[in-house]
C-alpha cells in the first residue's frame, strides 16, 4: 500500500497563493487516483478535489473551481495542489489521499496546515 506524505503549507494573505505536495512512497504510483480533502476547525473533512491514476481526469469540489489545480508528476510520485486566490474560509487542515479509484481512498497523510489571513 502506499503511503503519502503532505508539505507546503503555511500561512498566507487573502488573495494570495500556496502550493501544497503530496509525495508517495512505498508502492507503484501510477495506478493511484489521487485526492486533496480538507478539514476545518469544528467542521468535518470535505472533498477539494480529486485526479485520475494518468492525469486526464480531474475534478473539483464547487468552493474551489476556477482558484485551485490539481495535478501529478508520476515520474516523481507527487501530485500537487496549487490554490490561488485563496480566501480566509480556505483555512483548514489539507489532506492528501490515494487511493484504487476516485472516491475508494484509502490511504491518507496526516495533513498540512493552511490559514489565510484576512
Amino acid at each position: 500500500q502506499v503511503q503519502v506524505a503532505e508539505s507546503g503549507g503555511g500561512l498566507v494573505q487573502a488573495g494570495g497563493s500556496l502550493r501544497l505536495s503530496c509525495a508517495a512512497s512505498g508502492g507503484t504510483f501510477s495506478p493511484f487516483a489521487m485526492g486533496w480533502f480538507r478539514q476545518a476547525p469544528g467542521k468535518e473533512r470535505e472533498f477539494v478535489a480529486a485526479i485520475s491514476w494518468n492525469g486526464l481526469s480531474t475534478y473539483y469540489a464547487d468552493s474551489v473551481k476556477g482558484r485551485f489545480t490539481i495535478s501529478r508528476d508520476n515520474a516523481k510520485k507527487t501530485v500537487y495542489l496549487q490554490m490561488n486566490s485563496l480566501k480566509p474560509e480556505d483555512t483548514a487542515v489539507y489532506y492528501c489521499a490515494a487511493g484504487p479509484k476516485i472516491q475508494q481512498f484509502d490511504s491518507w497523510g496526516q495533513g498540512t496546515q493552511v490559514t489565510v489571513s484576512s
